[in-house]
């Protein structure tokens, strides 16, 4: 079996059937024409973020048109660890798709609330307040394990690592919007992960 081509064709089908999803949400929640004042993310933030995730997803499509042209960043891994990495990419795909479902129009690229913007406590948002910024993670891990590529774990945390120094501001923002409810939202709910309350009988 030829592990290499298996698993890049995994990674290619699994982009095709996310990409096409993420964009129809993006699109969809810009139907209002609202502009959006990213200069909130901060200087940083802005000069950062987005340069280094066109960095990365170019360097991504490269190597899933030819992975010779990443061989420079690739590392030796076992085949059994490489495949781990599907399941990382599919749990990441399930919970970006499901994310996307439960924002709806509330879908924003940046710490700005939309004038319309509503609360979302439904679907994984019962548990973490940032599902996408989980799924990227897992995209990160996902596709690093399948490449075999240095470059695509070290971008990747970067991206990851600003997207959670940005969720302060976001926060912020949101508790300016919502308020209490914010607050009691953010007081039992993990911000990546779902917060373990361990109850322990008397």
């Amino acid at each position: 079996m030829d592990h290499d081509f298996a698993l890049r064709a995994v990674l290619i089908v699994v982009m095709l059937m996310v990409l096409p999803f993420g964009v129809y949400h993006r699109i969809k929640s810009q139907s209002t024409g609202e502009r959006l004042d990213r200069r909130q993310e901060g200087l940083f933030i802005l000069a950062t973020l987005r340069p280094i995730g066109a960095v990365m997803w170019l360097s991504v499509i490269a190597w899933m048109i030819n992975p010779r042209w990443m061989v420079w960043a690739s590392l030796s891994l076992p085949i059994w660890l490489r495949w781990t990495g599907v399941g990382a990419l599919v749990a990441g795909a399930l919970l970006g798709v499901w994310t996307f479902r439960s924002l709806g129009t509330n879908l924003t690229d940046t710490v700005v609330t939309r004038e319309t913007h509503t609360l979302v406590v439904h679907g994984p948002y019962q548990w973490i307040r940032h599902p996408l910024y989980s799924s990227a993670g897992l995209f990160v891990v996902g596709i690093s394990l399948i490449a075999a590529n240095w470059f695509f774990f070290a971008s990747g945390v970067v991206i990851v690592s600003l997207l959670m120094v940005r969720t302060r501001t976001e926060e912020q923002n949101l508790v300016l919007r919502f308020g209490d409810s914010y607050q009691h939202y953010m007081d039992r709910t993990g911000r990546f992960l779902p917060r373990i309350t361990l109850k322990f009988a008397r």
